[in-house]
C-alpha cells in the first residue's frame, strides 16, 4: 500500500542564506530554505524511492554518452529569483556545473534542465503550486515532470519557444510519456516497476427504487 512523504516536518525557522547554508552543512536531514524560512523535511516511503531510482535509471540510460547528466534528490538546487533553496527528487543538468555564488561549499547549483517531483498527497498542492511557481523563474529550465505516487500517471510541462508551457500526460502502466527536452520515451512500466498499486473498486449495480 503506498503512503505519503510527510512534508513538513518541523516548525519553520527563519535564517540568513548564509545561517542556513552553514546549518545544512551538518545537518543529520535536508531542509528547504524559502525566502528566510527553514523547513525540515521528512524521508520519503520505500514506494517513493523506488520510482525515484526507476525513473532516474531511465533517463540515466538514454542519456548516457551524451552531455546530461542524471542527479538524485541530494544535490540542492537554488532558484535566486525567489530564494529557494530545495531539493528535487530528480534533476538533469546539461554542461558544466553552475555553481551558486552564495555556497561557499559547492555543494549548490542553478542551472537544471529538467526537474523531477514525485507526488504525493502532503507534497502534491505544494509542488503544484508555490514550487512549480518558483521552478518557472529559472532560465534554464525546459521541462517539469511530476510523477504520481497514487497511480500510473506522468505528467510533463515542456517550455515552448514563446514562454508558454505545454501540458502533457501518460496515464497507464501501457503508457509511455515523451521528454521532450531529449526526444526520449520512458515507459511507464519502467518507471513504476515494483509498485503495486490498491485494485479499482469494483462497479456497484444501480439499486431499483
Amino acid at each position: 500500500m503506498i503512503t505519503d512523504m510527510e512534508m513538513p516536518v518541523t516548525t519553520p525557522v527563519r535564517l540568513s542564506v548564509q545561517e542556513y547554508l552553514r546549518q545544512e552543512v551538518t545537518a543529520l536531514e535536508k531542509h528547504e530554505y524559502r525566502n528566510g524560512e527553514v523547513v525540515g523535511m521528512a524521508g520519503g516511503t520505500p514506494e517513493h524511492s523506488l520510482i525515484i531510482m526507476n525513473f532516474g535509471g531511465e533517463l540515466r540510460n538514454r542519456l548516457k554518452g551524451g552531455p546530461c547528466r542524471v542527479y538524485e534528490s541530494n544535490l540542492r538546487i537554488h532558484i535566486p529569483r525567489d530564494s529557494l533553496y530545495t531539493y528535487p527528487d530528480l534533476s538533469v543538468i546539461c554542461g558544466q556545473l553552475q555553481l551558486d555564488r552564495s555556497d561557499r561549499t559547492r555543494t549548490t547549483v542553478t542551472n537544471p534542465r529538467v526537474l523531477v517531483e514525485v507526488l504525493s498527497r502532503t507534497t502534491e498542492g505544494y509542488d503544484r503550486g508555490d514550487k512549480f511557481r518558483q521552478y518557472l523563474t529559472i532560465d534554464t529550465l525546459e521541462e517539469y515532470v511530476l510523477v504520481s505516487q497514487a497511480l500510473p500517471r506522468i505528467e510533463t510541462f515542456f517550455r515552448q519557444p514563446d514562454g508558454a508551457w505545454l501540458f502533457t500526460h501518460a496515464m497507464g502502466v501501457d503508457a509511455v510519456v515523451k521528454i521532450r527536452s531529449f526526444g526520449i520515451d520512458v515507459p511507464l512500466s519502467e518507471t513504476y516497476a515494483g509498485i503495486v498499486f490498491p485494485p479499482e473498486p469494483e462497479p456497484t449495480e444501480p439499486q431499483a427504487f
